[in-house]
């Protein structure tokens, strides 16, 4: 198909075999590196134009998302970490985002990441990287 129609997009929804968890760039390849070196089973990961990534995860995460940052002793809103799930669609690569750029994979979808983690098991170093980058942005405004 892109062969034929090289500027169609990906949309993927969200909710049925996938979440997705969406957070600021800078954040998620600091979580990204942690998590690496924890050596936590991750699943692919995508980076936009917009300089967000998602990391993909089991279904039902969206839901959850909240409550675990917040037993974290954070706010999602305030940390700008975000669910996706049910209703919501996401851009995959190499969908192009207007005059922006293209969708990237940070992390492909493989034979090795090929399961999906609960996101009980991500969602503490990527609170943490997003409450350290939102401190990080509050001192650069300051």
């Amino acid at each position: 198909m892109w062969t034929r129609q090289p500027r169609s997009s990906v949309l993927l929804p969200t909710g049925r075999a996938f979440d997705a968890l969406e957070v600021p760039e800078a954040a998620g390849f600091l979580a990204l590196a942690r998590m690496e070196r924890m050596d936590l089973t991750l699943g692919p990961v995508t980076r936009t134009p917009d300089r967000r990534m998602l990391f993909f995860v089991l279904p039902g995460a969206a839901a959850k998302v909240t409550d675990l940052v917040r037993s974290l002793g954070w706010n999602a809103g305030a940390i700008d970490l975000t669910g996706l799930g049910e209703g919501h669609y996401v851009a995959a690569p190499p969908t192009r985002v207007g005059g922006r750029g293209a969708v990237q994979w940070a992390r492909r979808p493989d034979h090795a990441n090929r399961w999906l983690p609960e996101v009980d098991e991500l969602i503490s170093p990527l609170a943490y990287a997003c409450a350290r980058e939102a401190a990080d942005a509050r001192v650069r405004t300051a």
